[in-house]
């Protein structure tokens, strides 16, 4: 699962960084609005973590106009206003959830692991590449009936390959998708999951290496 966190305070911003890659999510950081509208555009996240109150405006408003252009992405409010009115205005305007400072960071991670969860619940869906199947609701993979047993980015990788529809998908794609922003493309991470995942789904072999493109997932023609 991908997160978004936009906070302003720098102490906080990496020690939510932190506690969240510790529980195995990836995770993208920006200090103001202007630099989640960047992260927005070019990454797709199962969830958003903003500070309400940033000095580039108030993240509840930058919500509730995305809202309006039918944004959907699952929302978690930070705030240090307390009071029932802000939390109400917070949800009013789609936030999913609403935290207030000082909070417990197993608590937080606990809220967003459920936005996720809640997110692709409604989402799900079962991608198909000739006798495999990937539900994303379950996070299973299945070849020929048999569940496959698979790690967190084993599956991000094949869903990312199924997902294409036999289109290549390249390395870096491939690495930002199951990992984040800090992986390092160059590295050879993906290489080992690739691997891993052929030997897990056996013959007839269906991800391919596509050269100076990355990776396809199809049956041999």
């Amino acid at each position: 699962m991908r997160v978004l966190v936009t906070e302003d305070d720098e102490n906080l911003r990496v020690a939510l960084e932190f506690a969240l890659r510790g529980d195995g999510f990836a995770v993208d950081t920006a200090a103001d609005l202007p630099g989640a509208d960047e992260a927005l555009m070019v990454n797709a996240y199962d969830c958003a973590v903003f500070d309400r109150m940033l000095p580039s405006g108030d993240a509840l408003l930058y919500v509730r106009n995305r809202r309006g252009a039918g944004w959907p992405m699952p929302v978690l409010f930070l705030t240090a206003r307390d009071s029932v009115a802000d939390r109400i205005d917070g949800l009013r305007v789609g936030g999913g959830d609403y935290l207030v400072k000082p909070f417990a960071m197993p608590e937080l991670i606990a809220r967003v692991r459920s936005l996720c969860r809640r997110d692709m619940a409604g989402q799900a869906v079962v991608l198909r590449c000739a006798d495999v199947e990937l539900d994303t609701g379950r996070h299973q993979i299945a070849r020929a009936g048999v569940l496959l047993t698979v790690t967190r980015k084993e599956y991000l990788v094949m869903e990312r390959l199924m997902a294409a529809s036999g289109r290549p998908v390249s390395r870096r794609e491939l690495i930002r998708y199951a990992w984040d922003e800090m992986a390092d493309p160059a590295s050879n991470v993906l290489d080992v999951v690739i691997a891993r995942l052929r030997r897990k789904l056996k013959d007839p072999p269906l991800i391919h290496t596509v050269r100076g493109s990355g990776y396809r997932m199809a049956p041999l023609q």
